[in-house]
C-alpha cells in the first residue's frame, strides 16, 4: 500500500514532469545530495541503461514500488554535531573488496529488470544481481577480506575498444569521516542503498561534484574529468580514480525513488572551516571513497566506460555489513580517530589490538 504522505523533493517532481511531458521518461536528480541536478539531461540521447532512472517499480524491499523504503526504526533523536573533537590527521578503515563478476544489471535503478542496465561492474558480495534485496545479500558469500562485509558494491564496466578491463585483485574502499566530529559518526543501517554521481552528468557537472577528489589519473597527470588519451607504457602505471560519496542521512528512508534524496553531504559550519550534517540531513554515517585501479594503460584513445565518456563514471553502495562487525570498525577507527586496515589495525598505533583476526573475522 503506498503511503500518500511520502513526497518527491520539488525539484525532483518538477524535472519529473517536464521529462513526462517531453515524452521522456523519468530524468535522474540530485535532489538533497549536493550534485547538480540533471535536469540539463532532458532531451539528451544516450545507448540502453543510460538514464539514472527514478525508480517505481515494486521489488522485494520495496513491495508498494513507491520507491521509497523506509528505515525501522526511524532515526529521528539526532541533531547534527557542530563539536569539534581533538584533531586527528585519519579516521578511517578499509574494506578491500575484489571483482566478481560484470552484469548489466543495477538491483537500486533497475530493481527485479535484468539485462536493463549499460554494464556493471560488481565487487563484494558474489550472488549480486537485479533482483537482490537485503535479505537476498545479508550473510552471503564475499570478495571482501572481512567476510563480515556481504555489501555490493559497483560501477560501470571499463572497456578498451571492445575488450573490458577489470581491476585485479582487492580495490581500496574507504570508510571515513566526512565531518569534523569524527565521533558523532555511526555506522549503516542494514539495507542502505544510494547512487554516487551521475551517467548523464556533463564534465563540467562530474568536476563540480562534491565527491571529486583528483578525477582520473595515471602517470603523473591528475584531476583528469576524461580518461587521459595517453598514459605511460610502464607495468607501475595504471588508470586510476577516486570518488567520495555523500555521507549525512535523513534517518527516515534506505532508499529514494532517485537513489540520492536521503543523503547529503557535509556542509560548512558557518564562520569556520569545519564541516557537518546539515539539518535535513543529521545523521553522520561512513563516507565511503573509492579508489578503482584498471590495468591499462599506452594508448588510451579507445578507453571508455558502459555509461559512455569518463565523466559519466558513478558508482552504487548496498549495505549488507553484519551489524556487530560494522560497529566494531566504525568505532574503532573512525570513532576513535585512527587509520586503520582491513582488519582494524592501525600501524602506527600497535598498542591498539586490531579489531577482527587474522581471518578478518570477529573475535
Amino acid at each position: 500500500m503506498t503511503c500518500r504522505s511520502k513526497q518527491l523533493p520539488a525539484l525532483l517532481l518538477g524535472t519529473a514532469l517536464v521529462a513526462s511531458v517531453l515524452g521522456l521518461g523519468t530524468v535522474a536528480t540530485a535532489a538533497g545530495s549536493g550534485d547538480t541536478p540533471a535536469a540539463s539531461a532532458v532531451g539528451h540521447t544516450g545507448h540502453t541503461g543510460h538514464t539514472a532512472a527514478v525508480s517505481t517499480r515494486a521489488s522485494g524491499d520495496d513491495p508498494d514500488g513507491d520507491g521509497y523504503i523506509p528505515a525501522v526504526p526511524p532515526v529521528t533523536d539526532v541533531t547534527p554535531s557542530q563539536a569539534t573533537p581533538p584533531p586527528r590527521y585519519h579516521k578511517e578503515f578499509q574494506a578491500n573488496c575484489a571483482v566478481t563478476h560484470t552484469a548489466p544489471d543495477d538491483p537500486i535503478v533497475y530493481p527485479g529488470q535484468p539485462g536493463k542496465s549499460h554494464d556493471h561492474t560488481f565487487m563484494g558480495n558474489r550472488t549480486t544481481h537485479a533482483g537482490s534485496t537485503t535479505a537476498s545479500l545479508y550473510g552471503r558469500d564475499t570478495t571482501c577480506l572481512a567476510p563480515a562485509d556481504a555489501s555490493a558494491y559497483w560501477m560501470p564496466s571499463l572497456y578498451k575498444g571492445d575488450r573490458k578491463i577489470s581491476p585485479v585483485g582487492p580495490q581500496v574502499i574507504y570508510y571515513k569521516a566526512g565531518v569534523t566530529d569524527y565521533t558523532s559518526v555511526r555506522p549503516f543501517p542494514k539495507g542502505l542503498r544510494f547512487v554516487v554521481g551521475d551517467p548523464m552528468q556533463s564534465a563540467q557537472q562530474f568536476r563540480g561534484h562534491k565527491g571529486f577528489v583528483e578525477g582520473w589519473e595515471c602517470g603523473d597527470s591528475f584531476f583528469n574529468t576524461d580518461i587521459p588519451a595517453t598514459c605511460p607504457s610502464r607495468p607501475d602505471v595504471q588508470l586510476n580514480l577516486r570518488m567520495q560519496a555523500p555521507s549525512c542521512w535523513d534517518g527516515r528512508y534506505l532508499d529514494t525513488p532517485d537513489h540520492k534524496s536521503h543523503m547529503a553531504y557535509p556542509v560548512v559550519k558557518p564562520g569556520t572551516n569545519d564541516n557537518m550534517c546539515p539539518a535535513s540531513h543529521p545523521v553522520a554515517l561512513p563516507m565511503i571513497e573509492f579508489k578503482m585501479a584498471w590495468p591499462v594503460n599506452g594508448d588510451m584513445s579507445d578507453v571508455r566506460l558502459a555509461s559512455g565518456r569518463g565523466y559519466s563514471f558513478h558508482y552504487d553502495f548496498f549495505n549488507a555489513w553484519e551489524e556487530r562487525t560494522l560497529k566494531a570498525l566504525v568505532d574503532q577507527c573512525i570513532v576513535g580517530g585512527f587509520q586503520c586496515d582491513a582488519r582494524g589495525y592501525d600501524l602506527y598505533h600497535p598498542e591498539r589490538a586490531a579489531v577482527l583476526n587474522a581471518d578478518y573475522r570477529l573475535p
